[in-house]
């Protein structure tokens, strides 16, 4: 008998029973960024959370929890109850993370329940708006030749730029002076000021910025141009065909989520993906929503297992870590 009241206790806590997964969801979802509010990741969580909401019948509340590179709201997730009233929208950083950090609080790859990919950002390479290179060959030529001169800024540690930054000087031979900073705004605000050199970012913090005239930008990091930004070149036709990257976003639930749970959020997202409204600002950002094939569990699960891969041997060879 006590055996019996344990796995019904345990049952019950979980919330995993046929009925409690085929009625989800009865209450508002928290989708947890682990970024601050008015980034690009944000921006992105905001827009498919909105529609997701009219598809589920429920609101699914975006809760900014940053702080570590994004490993503080991604641990907050994988530690929540698996019944898919808290799930994480996350870029790049899961799948870097799992090199990046030391004593990670968490298995980026099995101790989540992929949903499915939302969208891939381009990066854009951008300089301050005085810098003296009118394009990406004299841009790579003038670095070459004063690498002591210029300065690359950072969202920090881990971030996309710093990735993309760190592409950039692989592919160049060439060490720069970095500057990190605590998030996109911090760095851009200093570029905007000339205080640093250079930075390359996500198009949904560069577009406004590149078309306002307040920085100069030289080449996007994806093998085609961005529709937003139709003059300006790729990294491949510009010379720079190393420095190629994206930044995805996926949504995750914690491990042991019901798999008719997340089916019924990767559905929602969907529809979200094939939102008027959704694909009109993602079209402003700079970005659009992956293909319907894309936004399910298990090409979420395997393209994350690929990008831990892809990245481990360029963190590796830097030598950069975080605690």
């Amino acid at each position: 008998m006590r055996f019996r009241s344990i796995i019904l206790a345990a049952a019950l806590l979980a919330g995993l029973g046929p009925a409690a997964a085929q009625d989800y969801p009865t209450r508002p979802i928290t989708m947890v960024v682990p970024f601050s509010a008015g980034g690009p990741t944000d921006t992105v969580a905001r827009l498919v959370a909105q529609s997701m909401s009219r598809t589920l019948g429920q609101q699914v509340l975006v809760e900014n929890v940053g702080g570590a590179g994004g490993t503080i709201g991604a641990a907050r997730v994988a530690k929540a109850s698996p019944d898919g009233y808290t799930i994480l929208l996350h870029h790049i950083g899961q799948a870097t993370s799992a090199t990046l950090y030391r004593r990670l609080p968490y298995n980026a790859l099995t101790d989540f329940a992929p949903v499915g990919l939302v969208t891939d950002v381009p990066m854009a390479i951008v300089a301050r708006k005085d810098f003296p290179a009118r394009d990406l060959a004299e841009l790579v030529a003038y670095v070459k030749a004063n690498p002591d001169k210029v300065t690359l800024a950072n969202a920090g540690v881990g971030a996309a730029s710093h990735l993309c930054g760190m592409l950039f000087m692989q592919a160049l031979g060439t060490p720069l002076t970095t500057v990190p900073y605590k998030g996109t705004g911090p760095a851009m605000n200093d570029l905007v000021g000339s205080q640093v050199d250079m930075l390359c970012d996500q198009t949904t913090n560069t577009t406004g910025q590149i078309k306002g005239g307040a920085v100069k930008a030289y080449a996007v990091t994806t093998a085609t141009r961005v529709p937003s930004l139709p003059d300006l070149p790729t990294t491949r036709e510009a010379g720079l065909p190393g420095v190629q990257v994206a930044v995805w976003h996926g949504i995750y639930a914690p491990k042991g989520t019901p798999d008719a749970v997340t089916g019924k959020l990767s559905d929602a997202l969907k529809v979200a993906l094939k939102d008027d409204l959704v694909k009109q600002r993602f079209g402003e950002l700079g970005t659009e929503p992956v293909a319907e094939d894309r936004a399910t569990p298990k090409a979420l699960g395997d393209f994350l297992a690929a990008e831990i891969e892809r990245w481990r041997p360029l963190i590796t060879a830097a030598g950069v870590y975080a605690d």
